[in-house]
């Protein structure tokens, strides 16, 4: 997306009152979508240009911080939430993450309902290795590649136990069977996914590889 001198001038402007990159962010966004002129392209391309920038993955971030804070951080901008081992509460407040010793905070669990982490954004999940549970619910930029790289991670691969997957129009039959990989996934729920068309083929795969894995369905 071309974005001209004027509209790059609208979105660096900082606001006195702004706390972190995020607050930075959001505060540009709106006040380019009430001024009265309209971006090229439309609100949407706007919109999917700064999702693609929240997704972008600092290798420093990483290394500074370890891969558990790095990982939250990228999850609250985009919109999801963790928590934390040992902690019954989910984080979903960018500038209220807790603060403390490298691997201090590990993430045991990810709600990414409605959020808006894209593939772009997954390497953030290397070396995450206590998340037990993922949630999938309404997100519009997971596709299969998203499972796929998901399922790649060898962390991943010995940690998910349950998994839910809601709403993901760009979730395919393939993208599903890529979760064979998730070898201690022991709970599946899949619901609303029109991209699936052999359930029945793609459910027994999963089984075959994961015999003790249930799978609840709400498929049409």
């Amino acid at each position: 997306m071309y974005i001209t001198r004027k509209w790059r001038e609208l979105i660096t402007v900082p606001t006195p009152r702004a706390g972190s990159l995020l607050d930075m962010f959001t505060w540009s966004a709106r006040r380019i979508l009430s001024t009265q002129w309209q971006l090229p392209g439309g609100r949407r391309e706007f919109w999917g240009w700064l999702n693609a920038v929240f997704n972008k993955v600092d290798y420093e971030r990483i290394k500074a911080v370890g891969p558990d804070r790095a990982a939250a951080e990228w999850l609250l901008r985009c919109g999801a939430k963790v928590r934390f081992r040992g902690f019954d509460r989910w984080q979903h407040d960018y500038n209220g993450l807790p603060t403390g010793p490298l691997g201090r905070y590990r993430i045991e669990a990810i709600d990414a309902t409605e959020s808006c982490i894209m593939y772009r954004g997954f390497d953030h999940l290397e070396g995450l290795e206590n998340v037990e549970e993922i949630r999938l619910n309404k997100c519009i930029y997971i596709e299969d590649a998203c499972l796929e790289r998901l399922s790649q991670i060898q962390t991943l691969q010995n940690s998910v136990r349950n998994m839910s997957i809601v709403c993901c129009g760009n979730v395919t039959d393939k993208g599903l069977i890529a979760l064979h990989h998730l070898r201690n996934l022991e709970w599946l729920f899949l619901s609303d996914l029109p991209g699936v068309k052999d359930k029945d083929q793609t459910v027994d795969r999963l089984q075959t590889a994961l015999p003790k894995l249930t799978i609840e369905l709400d498929l049409a």
